[in-house]
């Protein structure tokens, strides 16, 4: 069985939610500034709070504060114990 997992970008998901950077559109000084800040593709990330005008995320044990505009440029998918875990049934 396949399970696919939806894509996003860092101002869609809830707080609370785990993934793992699956891109990052923009130019090249801005994946550099993201580099910098320990935001790369592949890394596992996960959401603390959820504004309308940004996101903060914790990743690599550090918190990074990021505005709507950038968030909108990097693009999460669902961590792989995220959606074991989520697709879990309660058999009560």
């Amino acid at each position: 069985m396949r399970i696919y997992s939806v894509v996003m970008n860092l101002n869609q998901p809830a707080a609370g939610f785990e993934g793992e950077i699956c891109r990052i559109d923009g130019d090249k000084a801005l994946k550099k500034k993201l580099m910098s800040l320990g935001l790369r593709k592949g890394q596992p990330v996960s959401i603390l709070h959820q504004r309308h005008k940004g996101v903060v995320v914790l990743s690599n044990g550090s918190r990074v504060a990021l505005g709507a505009d950038i968030a909108a440029k990097v693009f999460l998918q669902q961590s792989a114990e995220s959606t074991a875990s989520s697709s879990t049934i309660d058999p009560a």
